[in-house]
């Protein structure tokens, strides 16, 4: 048992080390654009071009972790994530940087999806809440860490440095991998490269003409693309547990994460690029200014899923949004306060949340459920990056328009949200106590 405990640092640093990796970067992006040069687009692709292979990827890695054993993907994924991020830090243009920040998301996507498995694989019984809880608190602290990080480390050596951070983390986790049983589904799935196919294209061609700012005509072909990739999953159901949209909230749930986690990465985004561009202030102080929002998002969390969603369950989403938008509304204003309340907001929102999202999903159910949670949330963030950051890079002197767009999307997501709640039973009423989710 003792092994197993021991393996399961390698799983929560291989967490906690994809979390770093894009707030570190995000934080030390316009730096990256001073030094390769390049067009001012290329400032949101450091961030979108690991974030999309990462959402359009996780699903099907995770059906490769069931069909050839969960721990050799794990393995394999960062292995692949160490070398790329060695590569990252030796990149001569930003064309290269964003290829092989593209194949990092990828790498990414073969190893978040074996870390709950291989934990419900290692754990039973009373010692397995316990392995599931610790994800929260070291996810929070990754993400209160890595801006910070990327604000100490930057200014102390470069921008090259941020990507070699993980090159030790990565090492360490693959000296202790060998500790974690290996596992595979009892009923292997079969692969679908089609359906993997066209959900990379489909929201490849959303988000490019985003982040360009042109070819708008790719929207609507992106548009078409998705709908074939939702007809193709009809008859082969191989990606997804068509089931899950049988429950009334799960769609309106996939939509509110798209839309709340494009103000998360989209807010945070322009903050910095704000601090940087237009304030011409040091990456360090860009870290500072950002902490204020990850450590009251953390605290939040933590306090929702330990006892503000047992007692007020989904209402709790309708405050953490209204806690949001004051937080958002008074930010080009008072700046550090507003974005301290607006992390206490985004804190209570995401525990109430996902609680609300999981809660109706079937045992069979709830690999895909997870999936598909993770995989919108981050092509929300994706988005975010596109959307926000176009709006800051074409009027750079404010931050008060991409601010005041937050503010309209977050009304948007109350309205998404309350299409996600539904009478419970009696039984499934009494809310059972979650642990705290970090958005990732």
């Amino acid at each position: 048992m003792k092994n197993r405990w021991i393996g399961l640092i390698a799983l929560l640093v291989a967490e906690a080390m994809n979390l770093l990796d894009a707030t570190i970067v995000q934080v030390a992006a316009p730096v990256i654009h001073t030094d390769l040069g390049g067009r001012t687009a290329d400032i949101q692709w450091f961030s979108a071009a690991y974030t999309l292979p990462f959402a359009a990827l996780l699903i099907t890695g995770g059906r490769l972790g069931d069909r050839f054993g969960r721990r050799r993907c794990f393995r394999i994924g960062v292995a692949v994530f160490v070398l790329t991020s060695t590569a990252c830090a030796l990149a001569s243009t930003a064309w290269l940087l964003i290829g092989l920040r593209a194949i990092q998301g990828a790498a990414a996507a073969l190893v978040i999806p074996q870390t709950i498995g291989l934990i419900k694989t290692g754990f039973t019984g009373a010692a397995l809440p316990k392995a599931l809880g610790t994800i929260g608190p070291v996810m929070g602290l990754a993400g209160i860490s890595g801006p910070l990080l990327g604000g100490v480390i930057t200014e102390a050596s470069s921008w090259r440095a941020v990507f070699l951070v993980n090159v030790p983390l990565g090492l360490a986790v693959l000296a202790l991998s060998h500790l974690l049983p290996e596992s595979t589904s009892p009923r292997p799935p079969r692969l679908d490269a089609l359906g993997t196919v066209l959900l990379t294209a489909g929201t490849a061609f959303l988000v490019y003409p985003v982040l360009q700012s042109r070819d708008w005509f790719l929207l609507p072909v992106g548009v078409v693309i998705l709908g074939v990739c939702v007809l193709q999953q009809r008859r082969e159901a191989r990606l997804i547990e068509l089931s899950l949209f049988a429950h009334r909230g799960f769609a309106p749930a996939l939509l509110t994460s798209t839309l709340f986690f494009a103000v998360m990465s989209g807010t945070t985004l322009v903050v910095v690029l704000h601090q940087q561009l237009t304030l011409h202030h040091t990456v360090m102080h860009s870290s500072l200014v950002l902490l204020p929002w990850s450590a009251a998002s953390g605290v939040a969390s933590l306090a929702a899923g330990q006892w503000l969603v047992a007692r007020f369950r989904s209402r709790l989403m309708y405050v953490g949004l209204g806690v949001l938008l004051v937080g958002l509304a008074a930010a080009p204003y008072v700046l550090l306060p507003a974005l301290a309340v607006g992390g206490v907001g985004a804190g209570l929102f995401t525990t109430a949340f996902f609680a609300e999202a999981l809660h109706r999903v079937e045992p069979h159910e709830t690999g895909s459920a997870a999936g598909l949670l993770n995989a919108v949330q981050q092509f929300g963030g994706t988005l975010g990056v596109a959307a926000f950051g176009t709006v800051f890079l074409r009027h750079p002197a404010t931050v008060d328009r991409p601010l005041w767009l937050a503010v309209a999307v977050v009304v948007l997501t109350v309205g998404t949200a309350h299409l996600m709640r539904s009478p419970r039973s009696p039984r499934r009423g009494r809310a059972e106590r979650v642990p705290a989710s970090t958005g990732r």
